[in-house]
Parts: structure tokens; sequence; C-alpha cells
């Protein structure tokens, strides 16, 4: 088994090697068959603008001919925070074989190595692969600045690549799909500014400096300017990812020394929680906390009412919008097919936005991603 072998798995279920109209059949054009989408159940966090965005490419990919696909899904990984984006990638792909458009599976690494730049290396071997093997499209989670130049190499061959998640701007891909860091930090900062008391008052952002991740210091300075704006003075303290007591502790005596007072807290991440933790060190239990993301114990905290809100990405409809907009590209134009996203466009990149969910909508919110089989 070679090394990619070894490193990446398709995941199950839907392993598309063959369709209506096979591999071999991809020069030719034939009568189309409608794309039917999965119907989702009716419910309360459906992003509605989203879904009529969708049903406009699909109604305009169906008045189009088959144009038979091989479209490849490459993932950072199939499971925890990407196992949402794998069933939707998987959903879309389904979809797409029914109708005899699409061939191709979904691939996510299974090498647990924290290394970042083996997993780069790795998933750059797995891009040239995919081209080799007649990939005609890519939707893809890279893993950085190391994958451009294989993506931009298949550009160059024609075919259209969409990252997924992560954005490569430096890149030549025609279309991101995720959620604007800047963007998604001012909804978060916004639903603890409606909490916190008039000013002077200091807030106290678990979030990130550290410019080698320039998306989660555009995530802490979307909602730093949100309270600077307001009038607050703000802490922004850099989360220790690594090792959660010396956080806590280090988060507790900023509060304690905090002149004017902590009058609310906001994290940023999936270690959001820990807010909580470091209010009670600090003998501050009442303070307002806001979160990102769902975490386990964000839930727990969100169902004792200790966290007020969170703020989750949509990963389900990352990987469902992939293969869609991959296929739109090639049936019917880049053009039109960055006219029908334009309500969620900007620039090039598609923002998926995130759902606030409150505290006392946790178990509600999971019993959604579960009927969407979207469970992180």
């Amino acid at each position: 088994m070679t090394m990619i072998g070894q490193n990446w798995a398709a995941a199950i279920g839907l392993m598309l090697m063959t369709a209506a109209c096979g591999a071999s059949d991809t020069g030719a054009a034939t009568a189309a068959t409608p794309i039917k989408r999965t119907p989702l159940p009716q419910n309360e966090f459906i992003p509605v603008e989203i879904e009529a965005t969708i049903d406009e490419l699909v109604a305009e990919i169906n008045k189009s001919s088959i144009q038979p696909m091989q479209i490849s899904v490459l993932l950072k990984s199939l499971s925890g925070f990407f196992a949402p984006i794998a069933t939707g990638a998987n959903r879309a792909m389904g979809e797409l074989g029914v109708s005899g458009r699409a061939t191709g599976n979904v691939l996510g690494s299974t090498n647990a190595s924290p290394d970042q730049e083996q997993s780069m290396e790795l998933q750059t071997e797995q891009i040239k692969q995919t081209v080799e093997d007649g990939a005609e499209g890519i939707a893809i989670t890279p893993f950085g600045e190391g994958n451009v130049a294989a993506l931009d190499e298949a550009i160059a061959k024609g075919i259209p690549v969409v990252t997924l998640d992560t954005d490569l701007v430096s890149s030549t891909r025609p279309i991101y799909v995720g959620i604007l860091s800047n963007s998604a930090g001012a909804t978060a900062g916004n639903t603890l500014r409606k909490m916190l008391p008039e000013g002077p008052g200091t807030v106290l952002i678990h979030g990130w400096a550290d410019p080698s991740w320039v998306d989660g210091v555009n995530r802490t300075q979307g909602a730093r300017g949100v309270f600077e704006s307001a009038g607050y003075d703000v802490l922004v303290h850099q989360s220790i990812y690594d090792d959660e007591a010396r956080d806590v502790e280090v988060m507790r005596g900023e509060i304690a020394d905090a002149d004017p007072p902590v009058v609310g807290l906001i994290g940023m991440f999936s270690d959001s929680y820990r807010c909580v933790l470091a209010a009670d060190a600090a003998g501050a239990p009442d303070l307002p906390i806001v979160a990102f993301d769902f975490a386990p114990q964000t839930a727990d905290y969100m169902r004792q009412g200790r966290i007020e809100a969170t703020h989750v990405q949509r990963q389900y409809y990352e990987g469902y919008l992939g293969p869609y907009i991959v296929y739109g590209v090639k049936s019917i134009g880049l053009d039109a097919t960055k006219e029908i996203l334009a309500p969620q466009l900007d620039g090039n990149q598609f923002d998926l936005g995130v759902d606030v969910v409150r505290w006392d909508k946790v178990d509600a919110y999971i019993d959604f991603l579960d009927e969407i089989g979207a469970e992180q």
C-alpha cells in the first residue's frame, strides 16, 4: 500500500465509482435527469436563505444537459469537526450520482499525526494523485499554504477547485465556502454586547493574537471591534490551547486585575467553555459568557445556564455545497454559478454565517443536528 493509501480513507456509504453515465463518457452530454434533493425536516435552525440559494443552483443545473463529471472531495478528516462536512458532501455526491451527473468519492486523512507540515504534504500528494486518476473537479478542506501549488496546477488544467472551511486566498481557487472569520467574530460579539451592562467595563476575549493563525486573529478582531465601538475596554487573552489548567489560571488573574472590572467574557473557539472555569476561579460566577463552536463541555454549561449562547459553524452545508458548486461551474459556468450564489457571496467567498444557539435551545439544536446527520 502506498503512503497515500495508508493515510487516506473513503467516507463510508457513498463511494460513487459508477453512475448512470460512467466516467468513460465524460466527454458527452445527454438528456437531463432532474436532481432530487434529499428533503430536510422543517426546523427553526434551517438556514432558509442558504437553502433558497441551493434550490436555485440545482434548478439551473437541472435546465442544462447532463455533463458527467468525476469529483473528488478531499477532507482533513472524516471524524470530529469534519464528520458533518463528510455527511453533507456524501449527500450531495449521492444526489448528483443518482441523476447521472457525478462519479467520485469523499476522502479524509486517517493520519492522527499532529504534525501540520506532514499532513499538508500528504494532502498535496493526494491532490496530485486525484488529478492523475482523472478528477475533473475538487472540493477540499486544505491544510495550508503548502497545498497552493498543487491546487493551482489542477486549476490551470481546467479543474475547478472549491476550498471548504479553510480558504487559500493566495491560490487561484474560484470560490471558498465557510465562515468569514471577522464577520463571525462580530456576530458573536453582538450577541454578548446585548447582555452587558452600560460601561465603563472590560470585556475579556478568550481568543487568538498570534499572527501565524490568520483566521483566529480575524475572528478575535471581529468581536473586539464590536466592544470597542460600544465604548468597552477589551482584554484579549491568547488561548493556551494545550494546557487547560494554565489557561484558566492566567484568565483568573486577568479578571482579578482588570481595571475597569470585567463585565463579560467571550470565547472564540472550541475551548470557549474555559471562560466558565476562569470566572468561577475569580469568584465571578455571574458574569455573562458567550461561546463559539459546540464542544460537549460548552453544551453542558449551556444546560446549566452558565453559557448564555454559542455560535456554531455550519459544517454540513460546507460539505453539501462543495460538489454542487464544482458541478455548477462545469454545467452552467463560473459566472452563472456566482450570480446564483450572490446573496451569500463576498467576492469569491461564500459566507455560511453561524447558527446562534441560546442556552435554552441546546437540546433542540442537538436534535436538529441529529435529524440532518450532522452530529459533532
